[in-house]
């Protein structure tokens, strides 16, 4: 053994030595070093434009605290980093924030256990009780609601549109009020998917949807009443509802006579397809709204907004994308102090006013609604007061799934979608009815490969919500 020690030593070169040496003298050095905290409540956040609005407003209220306790310090954190401190703070009891503001995905994974080890406060009863449950759009509680309870106070709403390139399609002569239903926009509009230079290339197409968008398909699935979690959690991937939106959007992206188009958001090639008209509608939350305004001003004047078309005459509008809580650890110890400031942020209309006007989200809070900023016509939407067209869809925004394994059940039904896709190359049929039965298979194996991974949550199981 000791042999094999000097041997081990004898290869380390001076350089090795020295880099050993500092490292076991820093590792000293940072063991013993003492560790200063910010006094006060510590936020979490992973949203660098929530921060900056959120920074006037703290400022003003660390003034008005004469107990430093209460003060709050916000930090700013990669949505990644976030979700690894705050799950692995859950599980191991490492030291959390008092506050933190957490989108859809990172909020479901909180609810893989049972009921009594989630990490948030359950904030259920504090919300009756303050009477803010009934100031907040209900649809909006839905994503951190789990087995009846709220762990969440709701940031957003993110209501979806159809934007629409009005400066091409109104010269057409088509007006889009008489579009009601999906059947009705492929019908009214298909004329449009056509050559128009004679080079042999189409020049237009309607939709900007592709099957290997998921998060898109899960939003059509959810506006035609589908989704893959029942209230109670229950999977429900395998219904009719959802194999016929699926079959539906493989028949607008396959075949001769295709309506849709890949044109990525985020993306220099699908920016370029939305300037030149190359995509004529695309699906709009309101989140992303404020996006095209920052990065397409090419097309200020050139677009109008409206409701979704629905799946079926007197069907819903619109759908929904993304969200974002504002959730309190139970651990935190800070519950009072955290409530007040959480209450104070999120029903402040300055920033309810600056959230609008910077990244075009609506406010969950109704009683701003009224306000005349989502009144005012905005020349980008070719003069349309599109904060009011948000709101009017908002209450009827579909409920959500918290489950943790909804991202699983969106990542299987993308399977299914390039699965149907291919399908439907091979057998050269691109109709919805004769799509269907293949797309009943695809979902009902997803289902089971959901199922497989959900019995392994022993927890789940105990409670009966596999």
């Amino acid at each position: 053994m000791k042999e094999k020690l000097i041997s081990l030593l004898s290869v380390l070169s001076p350089g090795g030595w020295i880099i050993c040496t500092l490292a076991v003298v820093s590792t000293v050095v940072l063991f013993f070093m003492p560790v200063s905290h910010p006094a006060g409540l510590l936020f979490w956040t992973f949203a660098r434009p929530h921060k900056q609005m959120y920074d006037p407003v703290t400022e003003r209220w660390n003034a008005s605290q004469t107990n430093s306790g209460s003060r709050v310090n916000i930090l700013l954190l990669s949505g990644d980093a976030l979700q690894r401190r705050l799950l692995s703070g859950f599980l191991s009891g490492t030291p959390l924030p008092d506050l933190v503001e957490v989108y859809d995905s990172i909020a479901s994974q909180a609810f893989k256990g049972r009921q009594q080890d989630i990490g948030f406060a359950d904030l259920t009863d504090r919300l009756k009780q303050d009477g803010i449950i009934d100031r907040i759009n209900p649809p909006s509680f839905s994503p951190w609601t789990s087995r009846g309870r709220i762990y969440g106070l709701p940031h957003d709403v993110h209501p979806v549109l159809l934007a629409y390139r009005a400066d091409i399609i109104e010269a057409a002569g088509i007006d889009m009020t008489s579009i009601e239903t999906w059947d009705d926009f492929e019908r009214v509009l298909r004329p449009l998917v056509n050559d128009v230079d004679g080079d042999g290339y189409i020049d237009h197409y309607l939709l900007n949807i592709w099957e290997t968008n998921p998060e898109l398909i899960e939003m059509l699935i959810l506006q035609a009443g589908g989704g893959f979690f029942d209230p109670d959690l229950k999977l429900i991937m395998d219904s009719e509802i959802n194999a016929r939106v699926l079959a539906t959007v493989v028949s607008w992206t396959s075949g001769p006579k295709r309506i849709a188009v890949n044109a990525p958001e985020f993306d220099a090639a699908g920016n370029r397809m939305r300037i030149e008209g190359y995509v004529l509608c695309s699906f709009l939350p309101d989140w992303l709204s404020g996006v095209w305004q920052h990065d397409l001003p090419q097309l200020k004047g050139k677009i109008k907004l409206m409701p979704l078309p629905a799946w079926s005459k007197g069907g819903r509008r619109t759908s929904v994308m993304g969200g974002t809580m504002l959730g309190i650890p139970k651990n935190s110890g800070n519950f009072e102090e955290s409530w007040a400031y959480a209450k104070k942020l999120y029903f402040t209309r300055g920033i309810a006013h600056e959230l609008y006007r910077e990244a075009g989200i609506i406010t969950p809070v109704k009683e701003f609604w009224g306000d005349d900023i989502y009144k005012d016509p905005n020349q980008y939407f070719s003069g349309q007061a599109n904060g009011q067209l948000y709101i009017q869809q908002a209450p009827q925004v579909p409920l959500r799934t918290s489950s943790p394994y909804n991202s699983l059940a969106v990542t299987k039904v993308g399977d299914c979608a390039m699965g149907l896709k291919s399908y439907a190359a091979r057998k050269k049929i691109y109709s919805v009815e004769e799509l269907m039965p293949q797309a009943k298979l695809l979902l009902k194996k997803a289902e089971a490969e959901v199922r497989k991974q959900m019995e392994r949550n022993v927890f789940l199981a105990e409670e009966g919500t596999e």
